[in-house]
């Protein structure tokens, strides 16, 4: 069994909504750690439509059951009128609640009850290096770190069935976009701007949408948590940086079936570009799971000097790169940042075997980066 670095406790005092895109995991880590739980399941459509057409059912079942029972409702989006009747069960009988979903989106959208605060967020993402024994580093670069495509013989097309299933059929069924084919292209788009610059106009042309029709689409993958924008780091210095953010998709194995990506190998831009993106994936699991105030960024100026992840107020400052021998000239966008902000730890994450100080630069091998991070050795 994978012990998962999300935390919840084994005995809850409140109740839990626990996000996260579809396949990460959710219910197979409530099943395991929660055995003993009330467990209703809305993938399952009898057991859906009966709470569809009587939500009450939901009190009368639970009514007797004595305070600080714990009730799991896989999938809630789908039968959002439940809540009212969860409210009822927490406020007057106390009991808890985990609440499971692929997103908030419909809950929001259409103003559904979400507790008012008596129910906190918890996110799963995908598999993280340090939950894997013998983690394979290629094997994750190459096919992401979705449970389901990291364990699989064949992750090919299971990678094929989700993103045809889940990532062009449950929009389409969410009725979040009207025109299917332009989604679809926008998320080929999207795909092959993954870690750049986001730039509505341009990515509008390609798809034959207007702009706003493009942010709209961006938001939609960041509600159903199938990407995020990656902020520009803003605290201004001496130089004027850029303040666009950066787009990534939740899992780099979504990006490479996108673009058909074959087996990547290692000194090609397409490999680089997966070795960023799972860096980038593992910093913002790392920050999740503990739960940080911290902010990840990237720091860009207008002459084109960057790094490529800011940890907070310029705490850490790490630059990704897939070589396997770090050359100073690698190292100008780091040293270009502590200029700016001198206190920052410069961290560059490679291939290289040698970990060592160049200068003010930490060079570190990447499995040993992920090693040292997992094991919080670089938080505040």
């Amino acid at each position: 069994m994978i012990e998962r670095k999300l935390k919840i406790d084994k005995e809850l005092e409140d109740s839990i909504f626990l996000f996260g895109a579809r396949q990460t995991g959710k219910s197979t880590l409530l099943r395991e750690k929660f055995p003993d739980s009330i467990y209703i399941d809305l993938l399952d459509t009898s057991v859906a439509s009966r709470f569809k057409r009587t939500p009450s059912l939901l009190y009368d079942t639970l009514i007797d059951k004595p305070q600080g029972t714990l009730v799991i409702i896989d999938e809630i989006p789908e039968v959002p009128e439940m809540l009212n009747e969860v409210h009822r069960l927490m406020s007057e009988k106390g009991l808890v609640f985990i609440l499971c979903g692929s997103s908030a989106r419909k809950l929001k959208r259409k103003g559904y009850n979400t507790l008012g605060g008596r129910a906190y967020p918890a996110y799963l993402c995908p598999f993280v290096s340090a939950e894997i024994p013998d983690f394979d580093l290629n094997h994750a670069i190459n096919y992401g770190m979705l449970p389901p495509h990291y364990l699989a013989k064949n992750p090919s097309k299971r990678l094929s069935a989700y993103i045809d299933v889940y990532l062009k059929e449950e929009i389409k069924q969410e009725a979040l976009v009207r025109n299917l084919s332009a989604f679809q292209r926008f998320l080929e788009v999207a795909a092959l701007t993954d870690g750049e610059m986001v730039n509505n106009n341009n990515i509008a042309q390609d798809c034959g949408v207007s702009a706003n029709t493009v942010a709209s689409y961006f938001d939609i993958l960041e509600d159903t948590l199938i990407g995020f924008r990656l902020p520009a780091f803003s605290k201004l210095m001496k130089r004027r940086l850029v303040q666009t953010p950066r787009f990534y998709y939740f899992d780099v194995g979504i990006v490479n079936h996108l673009l058909h990506r074959g087996n990547l190998v290692r000194g090609t831009a397409e490999y680089g570009h997966a070795f960023e993106h799972l860096v980038i994936q593992e910093l913002k699991a790392w920050l999740t799971y503990s739960e940080s105030v911290e902010q990840l960024t990237f720091w860009r100026t207008h002459t084109g000097l960057e790094v490529d992840a800011v940890i907070g107020d310029a705490r850490l400052a790490i630059e990704i790169k897939s070589v396997e021998e770090v050359l100073p000239r690698h190292l100008k966008g780091l040293k270009s940042f502590a200029e700016d902000y001198p206190t920052a730890r410069l961290i560059i994450v490679s291939l290289d075997p040698f970990n060592r100080r160049m200068g003010d630069v930490e060079c570190i091998h990447i499995k040993d980066f992920l090693k040292q991070l997992w094991a919080g050795q670089y938080s505040c």
